[in-house]
């Protein structure tokens, strides 16, 4: 089937664009020798990951049930970072992943034991160093963050065990989210300034995720300077951890018009919320892109697009068409499959949307379908 064809509310994943991604972030392997792995927290489509392994060199983690999922859809490279480890599970951890990197001096004190001869042992660093301006809350640099060891606590933590770092195989910062690689040759200064002289002890730098290789203003060509120098200034192996960059605008949310509402502002009720199905939206906030519409006062008819749930703050945001919208009408948001799928919730026992995969040739096929019993048996 095609595009509007298929049931709403759903996703659908296309697979043409993102074969043009994992082209790019292949490219940047091969020209600078660096290795970038999928961070699922972004997108954990594993219906994918056949596809996306004949270009990444594996998966990254936030915790053990994405570290499980890398291992076996992926079975590549799998690496975990968390804030902090339960103990139950580094025992499996340990098994089944080829870096564990620490957030804090306790946790790899606690820990490295459990991980020598059988892991890489990596420290995650936070060099004090902020370039976000417009997404404070996802700023692991900001003050008081949790996230990473700062240079003033790693002397702190070395003076009181001097053998911290022995066995300790990498380090890890990770500082961007969406932006360019001028940010991060701003972040990378910061962190040969405060920590160089601990990048020649070690084997690997993971320089996280966050960066927007496959956006089409994204300059490539300093990343690949800034992967090279620190390959050749410090003989280390560079690992990227991109989420967004794998699925950038590679996926849609299809939704159907149930209903228009006027009080002042006309209101379009959708079958499908920002609360459930795309809570980026109110999270960071932002107004995700609508195919064929523009901002409000753009065109000449003006909607604000909202949900049926019965919250109140359910907006999605304020568009404008060249024609007037009619219940019944299919819209499409764009770039929905980044921090939509896994994040997604059955809030007012509102259903999951379907997943869809996109060949090529627009062909549409159903990979997964949900109903009632995903819903109820979350909760007993």
């Amino acid at each position: 089937m095609r595009i509007d064809e298929v049931k709403t509310p759903c996703y659908i994943i296309d697979e043409g664009a993102m074969k043009k991604n994992l082209e790019i972030l292949q490219r940047v392997q091969k020209r600078t020798g660096c290795k970038i792995l999928l961070a699922q927290k972004a997108f954990s489509n594993f219906c994918e990951y056949p596809m996306i392994a004949e270009y990444l060199a594996g998966t990254t983690a936030s915790g053990i049930f994405e570290a499980r999922l890398g291992k076996e859809e992926m079975g590549k490279e799998n690496h975990v970072f968390s804030p902090a480890y339960k103990e139950e599970d580094m025992v499996e951890l340990v098994e089944i992943c080829d870096h564990v990197i620490f957030n804090s001096a306790n946790q790899l004190l606690k820990y490295k034991k459990m991980c020598e001869g059988k892991t890489s042992i990596g420290l995650r660093i936070n060099p004090e160093c902020s370039t976000q301006e417009d997404h404070a809350i996802y700023d692991p640099c900001a003050p008081g963050s949790r996230l990473g060891v700062t240079l003033d606590n790693l002397n702190k933590a070395l003076a009181e065990n001097p053998d911290l770092l022995e066995g300790v195989d990498g380090l890890h910062f990770h500082t961007l989210c969406e932006q360019n690689s001028d940010d991060l040759e701003t972040t990378l200064k910061a962190v040969e300034e405060k920590f160089g002289s601990y990048l020649h002890q070690m084997k690997w730098l993971n320089m996280g995720g966050g960066h927007h290789i496959t956006r089409q203003d994204y300059d490539v060509e300093l990343l690949e300077r800034l992967i090279t120098h620190v390959k050749e200034t410090y003989d280390l192996e560079v690992y990227l951890e991109p989420g967004e960059a794998v699925a950038l605008n590679a996926g849609y949310l299809v939704t159907e018009v149930l209903d228009i509402v006027e009080n002042g502002t006309k209101t379009l009720i959708l079958d499908a919320s920002a609360a459930c199905h795309m809570p980026d939206v109110l999270e960071m906030p932002y107004r995700p892109p609508l195919k064929n519409s523009g901002k409000w006062g753009e065109k000449p008819y003006e909607y604000r697009l909202s949900s049926y749930t019965c919250l109140a703050g359910d907006v999605i945001g304020d568009y404008s068409f060249d024609q007037p919208v009619k219940i019944g009408d299919k819209l499409i948001f764009e770039d929905m499959a980044i921090y939509s799928m896994v994040k997604n919730n059955t809030f007012n026992g509102i259903g999951l949307p379907s997943i869809y995969g996109m060949t090529e040739d627009g062909e549409c096929y159903l990979v997964k379908e949900f109903g009632y019993e995903d819903f109820k048996m979350r909760l007993s």
